[in-house]
């Protein structure tokens, strides 16, 4: 299919939009929004001053998480009658921790077309300057709002191997890094790309217990859009523990956890083995008696 027959095919265009800098979209994009005969955005509002930008008079139907289920059968069946449907959303690539998803899932059940238009995407562009390994990682997105179920996931994560990429809002960003000290371990890698491709963008690499510091430290770095990696558990082979690895198991052991808990738990934190970790816990009975 040529281009000009693929811009005038009816179907679902998935447009990324820039994420600050306004000159990233792609002229492949500019034309998609031009031709087709809806934009379903997130927020109106927002995407207004990127179609008027660069001219575009498509008419913006709003698409987002509290209407997607009641929005999702009238775009479907305006598709069906040979329409063409461009899904964008505030910026970046749709359906990356973004609405959209029952619209592809709908598009693709019925079997119409859906055709991505690729651009810009904040976890890929940061990943891309961290400095951390790029070849195998993990998209957690947004962790949970509440400081018991954000702990439990990032537990969960601990023996994580790949390279985590998480999104974060400005006013958690000191509880998660927090939280990610208390679970990860301050000295592991991690790195703070914000405001990306916009005036105030910053790329800082550290340790997590040196990005808290530097959080703390700047009421600036609690603002924009941000974006948080971390490096994956290093894999290790450990017979003799280090301090930090007796610290944590003496600390789940004094929670009354059961050895074998303590050990899971300590093992995903530290990269220890769970069997050279439930020994220590045997050992420090025997020391007792």
């Amino acid at each position: 299919m040529t281009q000009e027959n693929e811009i005038n095919a009816s179907g679902l265009y998935v447009v990324a939009t820039p994420i600050g800098n306004l000159d990233d979209i792609s002229p492949r994009a500019i034309q998609v929004l031009s031709s087709v005969d809806i934009i379903a955005a997130e927020d109106t509002r927002h995407s207004k001053k990127l179609v008027q930008h660069y001219g575009i008079n498509t008419r913006l139907l709003a698409l987002h998480e509290h209407n997607e289920r009641s929005q999702v059968p009238v775009l479907v069946e305006s598709l069906q009658q040979g329409r063409r449907i461009a899904l964008i959303t505030d910026a970046g690539t749709p359906l990356v921790s973004d609405p959209g998803f029952r619209l592809v899932r709908a598009a693709h059940e019925n079997n119409i077309r859906v055709s991505p238009i690729p651009g810009p995407c904040a976890a890929i562009a940061a990943l891309s300057v961290s400095g951390l390994a790029c070849d195998r990682f993990s998209f957690e997105g947004f962790l949970s709002a509440k400081t018991e179920a954000r702990l439990k996931q990032l537990v969960a994560l601990a023996g994580e191997t790949r390279t985590m990429i998480f999104y974060e809002a400005p006013h958690r960003i000191l509880e998660t890094l927090n939280a990610m000290v208390d679970t990860f371990g301050g000295r592991r890698p991690g790195v703070l790309a914000r405001e990306i491709s916009k005036t105030f963008e910053t790329i800082k690499k550290s340790d997590l217990s040196g990005l808290l510091d530097w959080v703390q430290s700047d009421a600036n770095q609690q603002r924009g859009e941000i974006v948080l990696l971390v490096e994956g558990r290093p894999k290790r082979d450990v017979r003799d523990l280090d301090d930090e690895s007796r610290r944590i198991m003496d600390i789940l052991l004094a929670q009354e956890l059961s050895k074998k808990q303590a050990a899971q738990i300590a093992s995903n934190i530290t990269g220890v083995t769970k069997k050279r970790l439930y020994q220590y816990s045997l050992d420090q009975d025997q020391q007792r008696k």
